[in-house]
């Protein structure tokens, strides 16, 4: 005897829409944000760089850089914790929902704040301090939009998902669809059930993987290793009379 497939067993229909943007968009996004890296290392080295402008401008950049860089890392280390780390998996060790969920929501909200002020201030510390504006390019302007708007998008859906009474469970939605475009088994129709914040959070997100790397983000990527094996730099003056001669009272050279 046939039974009927109940309703909450069929699998749910994705359009064409969702396929683009849960699919095709992230797959391009990654795909442009690895071969431009590429390229850029081979073609641009002298161009990887931060472009640092502390010379022109110190006081607002000590505020404004630590409060930035800090508050990010803490963003992207919670970003993978509940991205790539599976719901059931906490639950095995024991951590509650509610507690990852409590423990979750502060520190996002107290990094993403910091993140927020301080990228305010480098934004505002470009804008006012006229050297620093005359060395800002188009490119850091896009640069400056996308990062920005991810920022708060992410933010704003944190802060104001969780003033509702019932805050949408992205690791139910967002955090297995995540992990389903690396394992190259695309699952769209979950990002289909997020909330409109999420959504527009992660097509933020792409769009900034795939300006990384024509921008001067890819300093993330550089670490000066370097300077633990180079050997030491030995100076040594050209003037071969200099030492030849007898210097005055109170001017010799200090050995």
């Amino acid at each position: 005897m046939n039974h009927p497939i109940a309703a909450q067993d069929a699998p749910t229909a994705v359009g064409t829409p969702a396929i683009l943007l849960w699919v095709v968009v992230p797959y391009v996004s990654i795909a442009i944000f690895v071969v431009g890296h590429v390229w850029r290392y081979r073609y641009d080295k002298f161009g990887w760089t931060t472009r640092s402008s502390q010379l022109y401008e110190n006081r607002l950049l000590r505020l404004g850089s630590p409060l930035f860089h800090f508050g990010i890392l803490v963003v992207a280390v919670g970003h993978v914790g509940g991205l790539l780390i599976p719901k059931s998996w906490t639950g095995a060790v024991g951590i509650s929902d509610t507690a990852y969920h409590v423990m979750a929501v502060a520190l996002g909200v107290v990094a993403g704040f910091a993140t927020l002020v301080g990228a305010a201030i480098l934004v505002y510390r470009r804008r006012t301090v006229g050297p620093v504006f005359s060395a800002t390019t188009r490119n850091d302007k896009v640069m400056y939009v996308l990062l920005l708007g991810t920022i708060v998008l992410g933010l704003g859906t944190t802060v104001l998902g969780n003033l509702v009474e019932n805050p949408h469970d992205y690791r139910e939605t967002v955090s297995p669809w995540f992990r389903s475009i690396f394992s190259f088994q695309p699952e769209p129709e979950l990002m289909t059930r997020a909330t409109l914040g999420f959504q527009l959070h992660a097509l933020a997100a792409w769009a900034l993987f795939a300006f990384w790397p024509f921008s001067r983000l890819v300093h993330v990527f550089s670490m000066p290793l370097g300077y633990l094996t180079r050997p030491y730099i030995v100076y040594r003056s050209r003037d071969a009379a200099r030492d030849s001669r007898t210097a005055r009272r109170g001017w010799e050279r200090v050995r």
